[in-house]
């Protein structure tokens, strides 16, 4: 009998905590994180009204999803381009998986701020992956030189793997820092797209000229 008061008392706890929430601030999570009204409302409840906790656990929930979607193929996608002040321009290829994504404002204005990334900050490769082995080698052979001899050796070649991607974080577009949020790499700005489009979104390529340059 004291079991199922107690059950009773927090039911009514929990819905008090829900009733308390207002349809704005609800909707205003839904937003920013990009998730149904529901999970909006619930994720509230969980951080019992902190709306900075609750969007941080399901911007972390949807980050999550979004690496689960980096396998899935993209196919559709945008051809866009930035062109400032007639002497330097980018062209981008973005993809996504259906066209209906590569629709919407929210994909239209990624691509967008992508091909201005290209423009103001000029990376070589999209990925660490297109990086010419020969310059990788060289950036591992710096690297490994670079160590004290102290390092644990549990942790040596995550320490190597660390200074090589600092070697190449300017040139790389995934690594850069996103112009518009200095807070997050592109790579992180796009994962963030990803969990609110439900959508796996990559860059296929990209080219930058610049009035009187020649590669």
């Amino acid at each position: 009998m004291a079991t199922q008061k107690a059950e009773t008392k927090t039911t009514k706890e929990v819905a008090g905590e829900a009733k308390a929430i207002s349809i704005e601030l609800i909707k205003k999570l839904k937003e920013l994180s990009g998730v149904g009204l529901t999970d909006a409302k619930n994720a509230l409840v969980e951080a019992k009204g902190d709306f900075d906790k609750a969007l941080a656990a399901m911007r972390k929930k949807g980050l999550t999803k979004a690496e689960k979607r980096g396998d899935r193929e993209t196919r559709e996608g945008l051809i866009e381009s930035y062109v400032h002040d007639g002497r330097l321009g980018a062209i981008v290829e973005v993809n996504c998986e259906t066209s209906f994504v590569a629709k919407t404002d929210e994909f239209k204005d990624l691509a967008h701020k992508i091909a201005m990334q290209v423009a103001s900050m000029n990376p070589q490769w999209v990925t660490e992956d297109e990086i010419p082995a020969d310059k990788m080698k060289e950036a591992r052979e710096a690297a490994e030189k670079s160590l004290t001899g102290k390092e644990p050796a549990d942790r040596k070649e995550q320490i190597i793997a660390s200074k090589v991607s600092k070697t190449f974080a300017d040139r790389v577009l995934m690594s850069q820092t996103y112009i518009f949020d200095d807070t997050k790499t592109v790579g992180q700005f796009i994962k963030d797209t990803i969990a609110k489009t439900g959508e796996n979104i990559t860059v296929k390529q990209f080219k930058r000229i610049e009035l009187g340059v020649t590669e």
